[in-house]
């Protein structure tokens, strides 16, 4: 079977991962690159019922509350639903998918739930569940944006400020976005992502479109 490309942007909450996918899909459709383009969770679809549910905070008011096995399974059901009713046949004809998020939001988001000795165990598990038992494909890239917790809560909470809303579940738990970058970093290190650090060597934020030039170097070889 002839297999397409895959290539995902991950990162914690505040990371500046929708802004760089955004730039990420111009590029390629200003170059004339053909792509199908996915988002996840699919908040405006059936399938992400159980998320909402979680992260509304109906099974408890800390992302703990949930357990890594059961809050993973919420997001690979609604990929998997995504894989057979919108990108299957795009990828199996060989096509390129590029996704803001994907199975590497359950490594940084549900890894970050457990103490440093269970975690490589439920990578592994997580892995052989969402790449085998429900055959979704493996990326070929993942591009790992990485920012201090400080900064990515003082982002996070300039987005609510614009846009009058209030940060989910995940979003407002200081304490474990701050566990997700750890389980990020670890995730990378574990399945060979590419990180793309968001500071400068001085500690200041990156220019968007620096981030952005990086990305495009480090995708573009496999367009």
């Amino acid at each position: 079977m002839k297999k397409g490309t895959l290539i995902v942007i991950e990162g914690t909450d505040g990371s500046g991962k929708s802004t760089q996918f955004a730039r990420l899909c111009q590029r390629a459709q200003g170059e004339n690159i053909p792509f199908q383009r996915l988002v996840f969770p699919q908040y405006s679809e059936p399938s992400s019922a159980l998320i909402r549910m979680y992260l509304d905070g109906e099974f408890g008011q800390k992302p703990g509350d949930v357990n890594p096995y059961a809050a993973s399974a919420f997001y690979a059901v609604d990929r998997y639903a995504s894989w057979k009713k919108v990108w299957q046949n795009h990828y199996e004809a060989g096509g390129l998918v590029l996704a803001d998020r994907y199975t590497t939001s359950n490594a940084v988001h549900q890894t970050s739930k457990l103490p440093q000795g269970e975690r490589r165990p439920f990578l592994d598990w997580l892995a052989d569940f969402e790449y085998r038992r429900l055959g979704l494909p493996e990326p070929d890239l993942v591009l790992c944006l990485d920012l201090p917790t400080d900064k990515a809560v003082e982002m996070l909470r300039r987005r609510e400020a614009a846009t009058h809303t209030k940060g989910d579940i995940h979003e407002t738990d200081t304490a474990y976005l701050a566990a997700c970058r750890s389980a990020a970093l670890e995730a990378a290190a574990v399945y060979g992502w590419r990180v793309i650090p968001c500071l400068d060597g001085d500690g200041e934020l990156r220019s968007i479109d620096e981030i952005h030039h990086e990305i495009w170097q480090a995708v573009r070889p496999l367009l």
